[in-house]
């Protein structure tokens, strides 16, 4: 497995990301508030510049009131085309 961060199922859990923010009607600056992180976190991640760990992502679901599964579906989906 590559380390890049630009992989088909890292974009795609950026977009999920992203996808899900903007729909619960945060910004990055407001979701960076609630994580208390600063924006630039939040825009790393969004930007494909960082990567998300397993626990930032359970609180960043919480946060955005989705279950953390519909955030990794997307990429499940991208790496079960692969095979």
């Amino acid at each position: 497995m590559t380390k890049s961060l630009r992989t088909e199922g890292h974009i795609a859990l950026t977009k999920a990301l992203i996808d899900a923010r903007k729909a619960s009607g945060l910004t990055q600056q407001e979701l960076a508030a609630r994580l208390r992180r600063s924006q630039s976190f939040v825009a790393k991640i969004e930007l494909g510049e960082r990567r998300v760990e397993v626990v930032e992502l359970v609180e960043i679901a919480r946060i955005l009131d989705v279950p953390t599964a519909d955030l990794i579906a997307p990429v499940e989906a991208v790496l079960q085309k692969r095979r």
